[in-house]
């Protein structure tokens, strides 16, 4: 089941994705390109409401409200979100007459080169009926009534988002403050809204309220203070206040020094500020991490060649060749079509040369 609105260059593609499922079923807020009309001639479970307050909780709430009782299980997939191919065996060989909700592994997008960007595991799946959609945007389940019920994950399960980034997402800012304005303690909202500040430039703003966050008793998960100090950081190195940006990478290595992120942050601080030798110090403290975290505040950079490219350099600067060269050496393994990085492997290889 889905909402939608002007997803018609997306429609075919989903609904022949989706067709694994017994019912089909999406809540239109107002299209004008087709898809209505679209996905009605295809044979969906199909209703059209348009909001005049939109908020992604209610429509969908209302998006439920489509789905025949007789159905088990629902998995919520938009339109612009792929499933690959045997999805539905995966979840009814997998579902027990107490599981409430599967976790599944999701791609939020994808790198120029198609390779996978930001992963985690999502859990939009759930037992009809049991369920509601609370937040009205960046909304989540939440149990209808108390239950019992037990999260599962399904491994074997991918799902594909490849967003349209033309849609304006200005709608987001409002509702994020309507969302902390409902429920001023939820730590999730409150670290939603700093970020949103944040992404709109909103930079005093933004610290204000990540700080808020992280002053919450709620606010325990790690990963997610984590990233509200480097957030917070990245207001002020906007802001040029360096120090201070400095300050809040060092505090996010203190709650998190498990997670590649801040590490790699701080190490690209310190190399704009040609700061050669902490910034190969804090790498390869950082390259000392091999689990990867899978949730949505994970960087893929941090996993692929920009980290052994800025080491290279720094070994380079520092008069340290051989280093240097296994650094590029490694960059160009996992980033094989990058020219500029061969061109330094062969720079580093005359130097070396040169000084024989």
């Amino acid at each position: 089941y889905a909402i939608s609105k002007n997803e018609m260059k997306f429609a075919a593609r989903w609904l022949e994705a989706v067709k694994e499922a017994d019912y089909v079923c999406v809540l239109d807020t107002g299209s004008t390109d087709g898809t209505y009309e679209f996905l009605k001639n295809a044979g969906v479970i199909v209703e059209q409401k348009i909001y005049k307050n939109f908020r992604f909780d209610v429509a969908r709430n209302d998006s439920l409200k489509l789905i025949p009782n007789d159905a088990d299980v629902c998995f919520c997939i938009d339109l612009d979100e792929i499933p690959r191919a045997g999805w539905a065996d995966e979840i009814r060989n997998n579902w027990k007459p107490n599981t409430g909700i599967a976790r599944y592994r999701y791609t939020w997008n994808f790198n120029p080169d198609g390779s996978e960007g930001i992963v985690f595991y999502a859990g939009k799946i759930h037992k009809n009926g049991a369920y509601v959609w609370t937040h009205p945007v960046h909304e989540v389940l939440k149990e209808a009534t108390p239950n019992n019920y037990t999260t599962i994950t399904l491994t074997n399960l991918q799902l594909d988002h490849h967003a349209d980034n033309s849609k304006p997402r200005s709608s987001y800012l409002p509702l994020l403050e309507l969302s902390v304005k409902e429920s001023p303690l939820d730590d999730r909202n409150m670290h939603y809204l700093g970020r949103e500040y944040m992404f709109y430039g909103q930079y005093t703003k933004a610290i204000k309220t990540l700080n808020r966050h992280l002053r919450l008793p709620t606010a325990t998960w790690t990963d997610e203070r984590v990233a509200s100090l480097r957030y917070i950081a990245k207001c002020y190195l906007a802001q040029n206040k360096t120090k201070l940006a400095e300050k809040y990478l060092k505090l996010a290595l203190l709650e998190g020094d498990y997670l590649r992120e801040p590490y790699y942050e701080l190490a690209k601080l310190y190399y704009e500020k040609e700061n050669y030798l902490n910034c190969a110090l804090t790498l390869n403290a950082m390259l000392k991490i091999n689990t990867r975290t899978f949730n949505y505040m994970s960087s893929p950079i941090c996993w692929g060649s920009l980290p052994f490219d800025y080491l290279s350099i720094c070994y380079y600067q520092l008069n340290k060749l051989p280093q240097a060269i296994q650094a590029i050496t490694e960059a160009i393994r996992l980033n094989p079509t990058e020219q500029r990085l061969k061109d330094n492997l062969n720079l580093f290889q005359e130097k070396i040369s040169s000084n024989k």
